[in-house]
């Protein structure tokens, strides 16, 4: 079985909404948007998560860091 590359998709809802899901290595849906009135809007998403996502910290839900050792 060959690793696929993680990617987003960008698409258009029912209600006519842009929106992007972040798809992993085996095709499952990590993350996905809000809805944006515009395609360039859902665009500038990915961007921004794709740039903030190296520099973000994990906390738990009572604020306190978790070391993640990789």
């Amino acid at each position: 079985m060959t690793a696929r590359t993680p990617k987003f998709e960008i698409f258009q809802d029912g209600a006519g909404e842009w929106r992007w899901r972040l798809r992993g290595r085996n095709g499952e849906v990590m993350a996905q948007s809000e809805g944006y009135t515009r395609r360039a809007g859902a665009k500038q998403g990915c961007v921004a998560v794709q740039k903030g996502a190296g520099m973000a910290v994990i906390v738990m839900a009572d604020d306190k860091p978790v070391r993640i050792i990789l």
